[in-house]
């Protein structure tokens, strides 16, 4: 509030695009609006230039009169938009139509006959509803030129009848932007005789710009209209010579007149205008020339209300600048992506109601608090920069899946100038996010079998209005899809939308959703021994199924390596599916201690020293530096390994020494429960390995 008060008080004049998006905000929050807000603050987020305070919003566009007006009606409007559109309209209805086929010729005849008066024809004389644009747009400056160039009573007929003055633009007198009004207008008056059928068309072009054409008009796309906006001026006819007042010759464009100037071009050539009038005598002459030029342009009739035909209207936005923010805002992705990638496809409720029957169980389920309030956040620690911190118990299956490929990436994919492995587990906060970036990309390829992947983005509003039998709770019915056939773009795709998985309160969600995508729902069903198996377990945990999804690409019930056949009786054979391949990323479970299950080779000896380790219902991650000790298996071998758990508020790193067939007899008859889970996990992988945790508690 200080800053919004400290610039009325210097006097900073606000960008458009600022008093544009106060003014929506404004909009929004006064009909509680409340999630379109929340939507609106993470597309275009707020700035230190944002205006939060309505007093000074109605201030800065000088609408106080128009506010108080609307405060004495019986039902005044609640918003600063709809009375400034309500005064705009009224404007439009009680205006006389003005013709707009007054010749240049017929003007200066009038001058002459009023004496060398101002000039009172509609092209030069501001219209009532031009002043009442020129008071909510105080703010915005047109073009500044000096007004020397201008006869004395010219300068003083103009601040007495324009009465312009702004909040931050102090007393009307001498005012650079009446200045350039002026300007104008006398070199209007110079231009050379039009016929009324030029005249004609230029007002129809006007017309056109301003969105109120009677009758249909063919659109335009942006990137049409904004290419032939640039190419305009390549193709406009010979040029002219006019003398002006001072006696110089200044060269302008016969079409000059046409082109229309936007507020942001004013601000910025008032400025100039400032500058130069510091300059000496002799450059201001020419300078003065050159920027009325510059600011000329055409005066804009406007039709009769009564010729308008609000069914056939086409709107069209005159703000070029506008234009080429929104291209620049998508050019990185337009540039890169097939333009058919880039719709997206909205969730249905059939989709829905397949996704939530399996991953939870039922379309009746809801995703639980931790697991909608679970992203991909990285820890500050300083030596735990690489972990992803996990907030409360359940989806701890995904967050470790995801922090073995992350590492892996860090690890042994990074090109950047550190090499040795324990800086890389120190990464900077744009490499830690990249690397995120390519391990969910990795992820979700290979889900999609290498040929597509799909990406669950939450766009902020519901796709579909829920019935039953669905249980709605926000999350699925939010979700946009996008597909693409290439790694590149889906890299491309997740990394402009990084933030709703690494912040995102959603982000374990989004990549599950994503996923069982890009596998296909039906697949994912296929790739289970039973097929109503949920990918979500009792209490939020992750199943085997999800976790292999993530880490093999399959969501096969079991981690023994390939199929198995069993004989059920009565010649009835029961097919158990395992993992097909070596894997990049490998899994040690305490199940296999208990003889529970056996983890096959291709997940103990993966292609990296990186393994999910399953321990007491909960899954975390164990790696190492080099990928020799995958080949040397030999008795005597030592070697360091880095654990890391998430959930277990961790607060320092966690090394441990293995010294292979070192393990003593005395010490396997310990009682295995005083042993700490993790290190039977271990000896599931390297048989009677000693395990140092070189003086860091160990866990039990």
């Amino acid at each position: 509030m200080y800053a919004n008060t400290d610039r009325l008080v210097l006097g900073m004049v606000p960008s458009v695009e600022e008093v544009s998006s106060s003014l929506v905000r404004e909009y929004l929050s006064r009909k509680g609006l409340k999630r379109t807000i929340a939507c609106m603050d993470e597309e275009h987020p707020r700035t230190e230039a944002s205006i939060n305070n309505r007093s000074e919003l109605r201030q800065i566009l000088s609408i106080e009169h128009l506010y108080r007006k609307n405060k004495l009606q019986n039902n005044p409007l609640k918003t600063l938009l709809e009375v400034i559109v309500k005064h705009l309209i009224e404007q439009v209805k009680n205006e006389k139509p003005v013709s707009s086929e007054v010749s240049p010729r017929r003007a200066q005849t009038s001058s002459m006959d009023n004496g060398g008066e101002e000039d009172r024809s509609p092209a030069s004389v501001p219209s009532k509803q031009t002043r009442s644009r020129l008071d909510i747009t105080a703010t915005f400056p047109s073009q500044a030129t000096n007004a020397s160039l201008m006869p004395a009573n010219d300068r003083k007929s103009s601040n007495n009848q324009t009465g312009f003055r702004g909040p931050d633009l102090g007393v009307q007198q001498d005012h650079p932007a009446m200045d350039s009004l002026q300007d104008k207008k006398s070199l209007i008056q110079k231009e050379p005789e039009k016929t009324t059928s030029e005249t004609t068309q230029r007002s129809r072009t006007n017309r056109i710009r301003r969105g109120i054409l009677v009758g249909p008009v063919p659109q335009e796309s942006n990137r049409k209209r904004n290419s032939r906006k640039v190419s305009q001026p390549l193709l406009r006819g010979e040029e002219e010579t006019r003398p002006t007042q001072d006696g110089r010759l200044v060269t302008g464009s016969l079409q000059g007149s046409r082109s229309e100037i936007g507020s942001a071009d004013r601000v910025r050539a008032g400025r100039e205008a400032l500058s130069v009038s510091q300059r000496t005598p002799s450059e201001n002459s020419f300078e003065r020339v050159r920027l009325s030029m510059v600011t000329t342009a055409k005066a804009k009739t406007r039709p009769s209300v009564a010729d308008l035909d609000a069914s056939a209207m086409v709107l069209d936005d005159i703000e070029d600048y506008d234009d080429d923010l929104r291209e620049l805002c998508d050019a990185p992705l337009r540039g890169t992506l097939p333009e058919h990638s880039l719709a997206g496809r909205p969730m249905d409720q059939g989709t829905a109601t397949e996704l939530k029957t399996l991953l939870l169980g039922s379309s009746l389920n809801c995703f639980n608090i931790e697991w909608r309030n679970q992203g991909f956040t990285f820890s500050d620690t300083h030596d735990l920069r690489y972990g992803i911190v996990q907030r409360k118990g359940g989806p701890c299956g995904v967050l470790a899946s995801v922090q073995a490929f992350v590492l892996k990436k860090l690890l042994f994919e990074s090109t950047e100038s550190c090499t040795t492995g324990l800086q890389r587990l120190r990464p900077s906060n744009s490499i830690r996010r990249k690397c995120l970036v390519l391990a969910l990309a990795e992820i979700l390829w290979r889900a999609g079998e290498e040929k597509q992947a799909t990406v669950a983005i939450n766009s902020g509003r519901n796709q579909f209005t829920p019935a039953r039998p669905y249980r709605s709770e926000g999350v699925l019915e939010k979700i946009t899809c996008l597909t693409v056939e290439n790694l590149k773009d889906l890299e491309l795709i997740l990394e402009q939308h990084v933030e709703q998985f690494e912040p995102g309160m959603l982000g374990c969600v989004l990549l599950t959703v994503s996923a069982v995508l890009s596998r296909s729902i039906q697949k994912v069903q296929e790739d289970m021994d039973v097929p109503t198996t949920t990918l979500i377990g009792a209490h939020g945990y992750c199943t085997q199924e999800l976790v292999n999804l993530l880490l093999c690409g399959r969501a096969v019930s079991n981690v023994f390596d390939d199929d198995v056949e069993l004989d059920s009786g009565n010649g009835n054979m029961t097919l158990l599916k395992g993992i097909k391949g070596h894997c990049d990323v490998g899994l040690l479970s305490l199940f296999e201690h208990y003889n529970i299950c056996k983890v096959g080779a291709y997940l103990k000896t993966p292609r990296y020293p990186i393994w999910v380790v399953c321990s007491e219902s909960h899954f975390s991650v164990l790696f190492g530096l080099q990928r020799e000790l995958l080949t040397n298996e030999g008795g005597g071998t030592e070697f360091d390994l880095y654990y890391f758990d998430g959930l277990a508020n961790q607060q320092e790193e966690i090394r441990l020494t293995v010294s292979v067939g070192r393990l003593s007899q005395s010490s396997q008859e310990v009682d295995t429960d005083l042993t700490p889970p993790l290190e039977l996990c271990i000896r599931t992988r390297w048989k009677d390995a000693c395990v140092s945790w070189n003086d860091t508690e160990p866990i039990l």
